[in-house]
């Protein structure tokens, strides 16, 4: 989800949206907590106007009192390429409503080429057909003389 050239913003692990103190999680079994690669804009949007903030308007970044609030700092500042600075000064004057649609147009943008990319991918059957064939072959390839191995080793051969 994150750029390789993030800049200084520490984001080794993106927090969940609906427990902003865990690790977002793919095998999470509340849907409302994780951001998908194949997730729709629609979805992102709601994803992240739900996400677990605090009553306090004022965008501000303290992951020890604020963490639901610094998560989507850190997640706006990540895919935006921002830092954390940088982040705060882009949210100056908004409440965390409207911050939340900033983060979360950011999020679209910055995964909408990987998902329309999935999509085209996934709608060309015999595209992948043929990518599968090539791995299969190689890893035949790459085995062959191992297994050649195994079955001198145990007496098959």
């Amino acid at each position: 989800m994150f750029p390789c050239y993030m800049r200084t913003c520490d984001t080794r692990k993106v927090k969940s949206l609906r427990d902003p103190t865990a690790k977002m999680s793919k095998s999470d079994p509340r849907p409302m907590a994780t951001i998908h690669l194949s997730d729709s804009p629609e979805d992102i949007v709601l994803k992240i106007r739900r996400a677990v903030t605090d009553f306090t308007s004022e965008v501000t970044y303290d992951p020890e009192v604020r963490p639901g609030v610094a998560n989507l700092v850190s997640v706006h500042a990540a895919v935006a390429a921002l830092t954390v600075e940088e982040a705060l000064s882009q949210a100056r004057g908004l409440d965390t409503g409207a911050y939340k649609l900033l983060v979360a147009d950011a999020v679209v943008q910055r995964l909408r080429p990987i998902r329309e990319e999935m999509e085209r991918l996934q709608a060309d059957r015999g595209h992948l057909e043929v990518v599968l064939a090539r791995g299969s072959q190689r890893a035949r390839e790459l085995a062959a003389p191992i297994l050649q191995e195994v079955r001198l080793r145990v007496g098959f051969c």
